[in-house]
């Protein structure tokens, strides 16, 4: 699940799938695929249809059909029938190819036994990737995403991801809710505008107005942040992406390193300096355990209260408090009474162009995240998301 991008895409192809540079996924499971010739309703995607325009990211909506071969008398009269060509699509990271298709898309409800087609639905048949092994659903708000296809755009959804320690238990998974059941259940949120950017209106944005951090005594700074964290220039640069495809949240400098100056400040253990240069993170900590726990990660966070709290502060009064794990994480097991907890945030790498930060996915963990589209505004609770899939498990019918 990805809201800052559009494309729903799946591994494809009828005889081999390739996937580079994608070790540390692969070997964990076999990958599945889809065979477009198994399915008797998939059929390519036209050059002329606004999704094969919109996946090219085009201004003109000749460009695909001229890349397809299109004469221009059939490109005046919007007659050509050439399929939508090859596409290449970029992540932060990574960077899929592949053809557009439309296939009939079933949905199940909790209940298996109930189920609504989406006819004609359309997605990307991948067949070669860059570090994108598994596919991806586009949640954004542009017209190949997922809620825009399924009709849910207009309402919203909510989500709440599991704690990185269930990443690989595969007998719970992150609840996702979609639709008014999302907005109705969740009214008492605090809730934060989305900023509108028509420069890229596809993506979430919300402002940040500061980050406190607070010590195990109950005393705490505010940094305050940047104008440009919570507005946009001239060109759509500036405000802070709320992106569940970024792992980590990405903050503007100077900014950036104030907030690590305050964070060094206060905190009293001894840097991890050769985990930082292993890493590449920017504060590591040996910090005291009670005793040299071995026997998982699920057992670390016991000493949690001996770093700070970090509190993100948005637009219209709303904060939140990061979960504990969500801003320093244990780099390994416990060695000689301490185990190493870097801080997972990092530097823009571009501040001048796009957005100047982004919330990213590992901040949002243990948080129900509500995207109320109707009223335009993101809503925040911290809670137990472990505990919220186990319910809505045994609360099936």
């Amino acid at each position: 699940m990805d809201t800052g991008s559009d494309l729903t895409w799946v591994p494809c192809g009828n005889l081999s799938f390739t996937c580079i540079d994608c070790q540390e996924y692969t070997n964990n499971s076999p990958m599945s695929r889809f065979s477009p010739s198994y399915s008797s309703s998939c059929v390519r995607d036209s050059c002329t249809s606004q999704f094969c325009i919109d996946v090219h990211s085009s201004d003109n909506s000749y460009d695909p059909c001229n890349i397809a071969g299109c004469s221009l008398s059939t490109l005046i009269k919007g007659t050509c029938s050439r399929p939508c060509p090859s596409f290449v699509y970029t992540y932060g990271e990574g960077i899929v190819s592949g053809t557009l298709a439309r296939d009939t898309l079933r949905i199940h409800g909790t209940d298996l036994d109930v189920s609504r087609d989406v006819s004609s639905f359309g997605f990307g048949c991948v067949g070669s990737t860059y570090r994108e092994p598994i596919g991806i659903a586009g949640f954004g708000k542009g017209s190949l995403s997922l809620p825009s296809q399924l009709g849910f755009i207009q309402k919203g959804f909510s989500h709440c991801f599991l704690a990185f320690k269930f990443a690989n238990n595969p007998n719970v998974s992150s609840p996702l809710v979609v639709g008014d059941l999302a907005i109705s259940s969740n009214e008492h949120l605090q809730f934060t505008p989305m900023l509108n950017n028509p420069m890229y209106p596809n993506y979430y944005y919300i402002g940040l107005e500061g980050i406190s951090i607070t010590q195990e005594t109950g005393s705490g700074s505010l940094v305050q942040v940047p104008s440009n964290l919570k507005n946009f220039d001239s060109s759509g640069n500036g405000g802070m992406l709320i992106d569940s495809g970024t792992t980590y949240t990405h903050l503007p400098q100077p900014f950036y390193s104030q907030l690590l100056s305050n964070l060094e400040s206060v905190i009293k253990h001894p840097r991890a300096t050769e985990v930082e240069a292993r890493t590449g993170f920017d504060l590591c900590y040996r910090v005291p355990c009670i005793n040299n726990i071995t026997s998982g990660l699920a057992l670390m966070d016991v000493d949690d209260h001996l770093l700070p709290s970090i509190t993100f502060h948005f637009m219209n009064n709303v904060s939140l408090v990061l979960p504990q794990g969500n801003s320093f994480y244990a780099m390994g097991a416990p060695r000689d009474s301490t185990v190493v907890k870097c801080l997972l945030f990092q530097s823009m790498d571009d501040e001048d162009y796009g957005p100047a930060g982004v919330f990213g996915s590992f901040q949002q963990q243990n948080v129900e995240v509500v995207y109320d589209l109707e009223n335009e505004r993101i809503g925040f609770q911290a809670m137990d998301c472990a505990s919220s899939s186990a319910f809505q498990q045994l609360h099936k019918p």
